[in-house]
């Protein structure tokens, strides 16, 4: 299992505009790309005084549906136009770690 994490830095102010264009715009095309091998996605967001943070971990079986999803270039990070003005600053590239292990309760 590969874990395919991004970070993007917004403004207080524009904060909501951009979780609203997660949920109605950016998950959904993700998802109906009904890609072999996705598992899953998580956002999560963090306000600091200046910024709130929101990273997103999405789950896949292997590199290969990775590469599925990105192509080629799967370590460049693809932010859709619509969604650019909205952020002060993003990770141009993507990490993506193994998972070596995951317990739930």
């Amino acid at each position: 299992m590969v874990a395919r994490i991004w970070h993007g830095w917004t403004s207080p102010e524009n904060a909501e505009a951009y979780e609203q264009l997660l949920r109605t715009f950016v998950i959904p095309s993700i998802e109906s790309m009904t890609l072999k091998g996705y598992h899953k996605i998580c956002v999560m967001k963090r306000s600091t005084d200046n910024e709130v943070e929101f990273t997103t971990v999405m789950k896949f079986r292997d590199m290969e549906a990775v590469k599925k999803f990105a192509g080629e270039e799967y370590t460049k990070a693809y932010v859709p136009g619509k969604v650019k003005p909205l952020l002060k600053r993003f990770d141009e590239s993507v990490a993506h770690y193994e998972i070596i292990d995951e317990i739930e309760y």
